[in-house]
């Protein structure tokens, strides 16, 4: 069972290591715990899922609850990639901010056809969901 919570104090360790068993320590810089732990201080909106206490997602966003939403980071542990785990956290995500917010991502190349077959609309160089 996967437990979807807000988690605005996630540490930079495990953000880490969710970053690492998924695609995306390749480009975040996961040697510095200290640029980490500032870019989740930044973020004011911070997603985790959680198989038992392991955390297998995080979607970190910043936004102004109101206009717009850019979702930084979404990062799912690849063994549990396939699941639904992302289709949720956006999906939690968009629930978070509500009606009337665009919400924005840039993808990561490995992730473009997720948001395609997820029919998120792609304008030029972004995603809006």
């Amino acid at each position: 069972m996967v437990t979807y919570t807000l988690e605005p104090d996630l540490s930079a360790a495990e953000f880490v290591d969710v970053l690492r068993r998924s695609t995306l320590a390749e480009r975040r810089p996961v040697d510095d715990l200290v640029r980490v732990d500032r870019m989740l201080r930044g973020a004011n909106l911070i997603l985790t899922a959680r198989a038992d206490t392991r955390l297998i997602g995080v979607a970190r966003s910043i936004t102004d609850f109101a206009y717009c939403l850019y979702l930084s980071d979404l990062a799912v542990d690849a063994a549990w990639q396939g699941r639904g785990v992302g289709q949720e956290l956006l999906r939690r995500t968009k629930a978070a901010v509500g009606e009337g917010v665009t919400c924005w991502l840039v993808s990561a190349p490995k992730a473009v056809s997720f948001y395609e077959r997820i029919g998120l609309e792609r304008p030029p160089a972004a995603f809006r969901f």
